[in-house]
């Protein structure tokens, strides 16, 4: 038993690791405040100006974020990730990524752009670390981007999107 918990820990550890390797750098850091300094009135004009047919380079920006935030979302559902490793690595870089661009990716999806279920993994960590900012920090409200706690109490029983 011993050894299963020691496997366990380490095991974590190492991903604790990864992500860190893989987020926490100053290059990242550019990255990230790129994505979040560009500006837009709309989807149409977001379209124009950052769509990847028209500025590919920012589209790898960006989509390099939301596929990582996108896979952690996944693990963090799965009971590989806590939440707290999490918070410690990217701090409210995830949510606040969402809150930017959740309604871009809900409107590609309502277009076609995107499936109905790309990114709600992303969706769903950007809810709950959302939700556990907005009970430790009394000057954060929850945003009104969000679904109801019900539609991701629904997701997290679903586990996999692919599954009704």
């Amino acid at each position: 038993m011993i050894n299963l918990r020691e496997t366990t820990r380490n095991r974590r550890v190492t991903l604790t690791n990864a992500l860190m390797q893989s987020f926490v750098s100053e290059e990242v850091s550019r990255r990230w405040l790129d994505i979040m300094q560009v500006e837009w009135v709309d989807f149409d004009d977001f379209f124009r100006k950052y769509d990847s047919s028209v500025n590919p380079d920012f589209y790898a920006k960006r989509d390099s974020f939301w596929r990582t935030f996108d896979i952690w979302g996944y693990q963090y559902m799965s009971g590989y990730l806590d939440i707290g490793t999490l918070w410690t690595v990217c701090n409210e870089a995830l949510p606040f990524t969402w809150m930017k661009y959740g309604p871009i990716i809900e409107e590609y999806k309502a277009r076609g752009g995107y499936s109905i279920h790309t990114f709600e993994h992303f969706e769903y960590l950007a809810y709950e670390m959302s939700k556990m900012m907005a009970e430790t920090d009394p000057t954060f409200k929850m945003p009104s981007i969000f679904k109801s706690d019900e539609y991701y109490r629904e997701f997290k029983r679903r586990k996999h999107s692919y599954k009704y």
